[in-house]
């Protein structure tokens, strides 16, 4: 396999026509037989990976070139989960806005060229797939907890169901309950892990404001929860970052060992077996 079919498998799986901002090809490579694939791959994962033999590295999250200066940009797929919730279009653009340019702002300052240039001067391929990857996994939860919960399911029911997918039952950070406790009901639990990045305290508000009685995330900064936990307004579950990361990042592993090619878990990534 080349870069370019890797890429657009990943694509494909996820249902998307282009690449999004936020993944690409950095180095270009032919033939490609073994990767290694981690959730952050920099020069050190480069070289460990060469070590190894491989021929390949891609990464998960956005660490160089204009995939990691974009990651802002697929903040927009964020409208359209927002849409699916309840939330009025003009009122789901709107709330993003702020956060948007917040982390618009803070990636302009960053060494995007870091992880780009180590693999430029070892000559190893790479590529990043964040949003197919990020989306897959949204997709699954929700369609596993969506099969498993009842309307009267609680928070405790939600956790219990999370850890049936085996990438939160091995990861060392289990699913917690940060606003809310167990006994509490779930009422519509509604998954949300894509989008490049969180979106700030005013589209969770807008979640429950549309009748989302939990929220289930990868992660949730601090300033998020307390508001939340203030307001009284709805519940908040903490998947695991590494593990909701891994669970679209093994979906696209086995459709790549599938076509033949030998891939090395890493850098975050948890083993589903």
């Amino acid at each position: 396999m080349n870069t370019k079919e890797i890429m657009e498998l990943a694509l494909e799986m996820a249902d998307l026509s282009e690449i999004p901002g936020d993944s690409g090809i950095i180095v270009k490579g032919e033939n490609l037989k073994k990767a290694a694939f981690g959730v952050d791959m920099e020069a050190a994962e480069m070289m460990i990976a060469r070590e190894l033999g491989v021929d390949l590295v891609i990464t998960h999250h956005p660490v160089g070139g204009s995939p990691r200066l974009n990651l802002y940009k697929v903040m927009d797929n964020q409208v359209t989960r927002m849409l699916a919730a309840g939330v009025p279009i003009n009122k789901a653009q709107k709330v993003l806005q702020e956060q948007k340019g917040k982390v618009e702002r803070s990636l302009h300052v960053t060494n995007y060229d870091r992880a780009a240039s180590a693999a430029r001067l070892l000559n190893m391929p790479f590529m990043g797939i964040h949003t197919p990857a990020d989306l897959l996994t949204e997709r699954k939860v929700q369609h596993h907890l969506d099969d498993s919960l009842k309307e009267d399911s609680t928070l405790g029911d939600v956790l219990n169901s999370l850890l049936q997918l085996p990438e939160y039952k091995n990861a060392l950070t289990k699913p917690e309950i940060r606003v809310g406790s167990e006994k509490d009901y779930a009422g519509k639990v509604f998954v949300t892990m894509a989008g490049g990045t969180n979106g700030g305290v005013n589209v969770a508000k807008a979640y429950f404001e549309a009748g989302i009685g939990t929220l289930v995330c990868m992660h949730m900064p601090e300033d998020v929860i307390k508001a939340v936990r203030e307001q009284n307004i709805g519940n908040i579950i903490v998947a695991g970052h590494m593990a909701s990361d891994s669970i679209g990042i093994n979906m696209i592993i086995a459709a790549l060992e599938e076509k033949g090619m030998e891939v090395i878990r890493m850098s975050g990534v948890i083993d589903p077996k």
